[in-house]
């Protein structure tokens, strides 16, 4: 699948067959990650993946939009060192390219919020994460159920040129 198949394709999926990912998997997405953008090539991102099902089974509970974690192959927990200037800029990028990487090999997944979050501090915990990193998403990755896709508004609506 080309990079604009995969951008046109990817759709956040909430419902997954509980299966494994393959550790190749596993390893093509965490790459895609730390190759996207960064301001000053910075590269704050770590990334935590969580397979066990215990794990992701108190993930799903700590994480109020989470339910779904439970039922994932994996979640990626995107993490950013708390003193670089463009942690969620460079971190989102990176939890995008993540995304896109899962729709390009035919995986579901969904982005599930973590900056600034009240369970921010419970899913550094769970993951035992040394102090000075701050949690930017969690990714939900696995094979997904269902198909469906939220409509998106049409280019001509949100398209502006020279002014809005």
């Amino acid at each position: 699948m080309d990079a604009i198949e995969a951008i046109k394709n990817r759709h956040s999926s909430r419902r997954f067959v509980k299966k494994p990912l393959a550790e190749k998997d596993i390893e093509t997405l965490a790459d895609c990650g730390r190759l996207a953008a960064t301001a000053r090539n910075a590269q704050p991102w770590e990334f935590v993946v969580l397979t066990r099902a215990e794990l992701l089974e108190k993930l799903s509970v700590i994480c109020p939009n989470g339910p779904f974690l439970k039922d994932c192959g994996a979640a990626f927990l995107v993490l950013a060192k708390s003193d670089e200037r463009y942690y969620l800029e460079d971190c989102s990028a990176a939890t995008q390219n993540i995304l896109l990487a899962a729709t390009a090999l035919g995986l579901g997944s969904c982005w599930v919020a973590g900056d600034k979050k009240d369970y921010a501090s419970a899913v550094l915990a769970l993951a035992g994460v040394p102090a000075g990193y701050k949690l930017v998403s969690i990714v939900g990755v696995g094979v997904a159920e269902e198909a469906d896709r939220a409509p998106k508004r049409p280019l001509a609506e949100v398209l502006h040129r020279e002014k809005f």
